[in-house]
């Protein structure tokens, strides 16, 4: 039996038996078939019935994902807007991305172009984003005719158990959209099943590495990654102090710093850091963190779990070990209770800074001398999902955008909220070069090449021998 808690309050929400893989992707596969033979107009209308559904839910949809994840009312109620906005986007990425074409030749010939479903597809859904996310890849995936198998985070499987009734009440048959409970040794069984034809995956850059390592052997099954980040923030001449130090605690704290795209380095002009910081420091202080229905409303809510808590915190305590200077200290606010205040720490003078995630809220400063010395510490990672400069010159944007090894790359615009009509993906450790978001319609479907001609015609001119001889 799997139990989903709400780490707010300690309390169980949700629980449902431990699913079985071989069951789900047989079910999958006995639907595929059906649903990829359907035209995609009648596809996206069962999609946008699906976004119908959403809506008329968006309320108990919200407020079931603030009780399984902590996150505020607020929050979760753009999460079911994206969740639905999600439709007619991938419908416009479908056709545009995937698109049907035909070039005449001589004789009536033509050479086509069109796609093809790869079959039944897994989706290994996050708890940050637990309805957004993974349907960012279920969508675009059953417009292009495919069937899914989709398990969610142990983390927040109630949220994932109703999303897919969303989709069951709106007329996408139920063995076309099926849900495997479970935990780590679930999604290990779905991710080295036979049955699928590819592998949809939004989490740690841990697992995804091990997705890698194990979908090695098999080119013949398509694997997305879409991965985390140790995402820079560079601010430097900014004429506006206020607004980049809001901009920098939007990036750094929103969603308790448990978003991909959160920045996690800030990194700045030594000797004129001084207002930005204390400026920072103001805002952070008057962060109200509390449980999603908290009155005021909370900016931040609690993080996943205690172990999610103590992880952040000993990676906050390491960096003082280490020699980080902190400037706002992240603690527990109770111990029993994942809540904590955002941190805020000067790590300039420690040497051989772990290149880690620390899926927190953590913002760890970096003090450099020049522009390029700051553009070579943005690019001192592993990772390369988001990067963003604070600045009023175009010409340093130009030079941060030519020089910056990230695939999204913002100027005065926070490191996070990205678009979901554009790609979605980064470089490095981030992902393995297949973008999310606009662009999830090119790994849902594979391009089919056709030469045809209405009649058999054919003949060889050079080397046959005369038949007459």
């Amino acid at each position: 039996m799997l139990i989903s808690n709400n780490p707010a309050t300690g309390e169980a929400i949700w629980e449902a038996p431990v699913g079985d893989a071989d069951a789900e992707v047989s079910a999958a596969r006995g639907g595929w078939a059906e649903w990829a033979a359907r035209s995609s107009t009648y596809r996206i209308e069962a999609l946008r019935r699906f976004a119908n559904i959403v809506r008329g839910k968006k309320d108990e949809f919200a407020a079931l994902i603030s009780s399984e994840t902590g996150k505020p009312l607020w929050e979760t109620a753009t999460e079911i807007d994206a969740v639905m906005n999600k439709v007619d986007i991938s419908a416009d990425a479908y056709f545009e991305r995937t698109p049907s074409r035909n070039k005449q030749g001589a004789l009536n010939e033509q050479n086509a172009l069109r796609h093809k479903p790869h079959g039944v597809l897994a989706v290994l859904g996050p708890f940050n984003f637990p309805a957004h996310l993974p349907n960012g890849h279920i969508v675009p995936a059953l417009i292009a005719g495919n069937a899914i198998v989709f398990k969610p985070s142990e983390k927040t499987p109630a949220t994932g158990a109703f999303l897919v009734k969303c989709y069951h009440e709106a007329g996408v048959p139920e063995n076309v959209v099926r849900l495997l409970v479970g935990g780590p040794e679930q999604g290990k069984e779905l991710a080295g099943h036979d049955g699928i034809d590819g592998l949809l995956f939004t989490g740690s850059v841990r697992g995804g590495v091990a997705l890698h390592k194990q979908f090695g052997p098999r080119p013949d099954k398509i694997l997305a990654l879409e991965l985390g980040g140790n995402n820079p923030l560079i601010v430097w001449d900014s004429p506006d102090v206020y607004a980049s130090a809001t901009i920098a605690v939007q990036s750094a704290y929103m969603t308790a710093g448990q978003r991909c795209t959160a920045a996690r380095r800030l990194i700045v002009e030594d000797g004129k850091h001084e207002e930005l910081i204390d400026a920072i420091r103001k805002i952070v202080e008057r962060i109200i963190v509390g449980p999603p229905d908290a009155t005021p409303a909370p900016f931040m809510g609690c993080v996943i779990d205690n172990q999610s808590a103590e992880a952040v915190t000993d990676g906050f305590l390491d960096l003082i070990m280490k020699g980080g200077n902190p400037i706002s200290h992240l603690r527990r606010i109770e111990d029993d209770k994942p809540f904590l205040t955002p941190g805020l720490i000067d790590v300039t003078g420690v040497e051989n800074r772990p290149d880690e995630e620390i899926f927190g809220p953590l913002l760890q400063i970096i003090r450099v001398p020049d522009f390029s010395s700051a553009i070579a510490e943005a690019n001192n990672t592993r990772f390369g999902l988001s990067a963003s400069l604070l600045s009023g010159s175009p010409e340093l944007y130009n030079r941060f955008w030519g020089n910056i090894r990230a695939g999204i790359v913002n100027w005065n615009k926070p490191t996070n909220g990205a678009s979901s009509a554009a790609p979605f993906g980064g470089i490095g450790l981030s992902g393995n070069h297949r973008p999310s978001a606009y662009y999830a319609a090119d790994y849902c479907a594979y391009p089919v090449a056709s030469a045809e001609a209405p009649a058999v015609r054919a003949s060889i001119g050079v080397g046959l021998k005369d038949p007459q001889s």
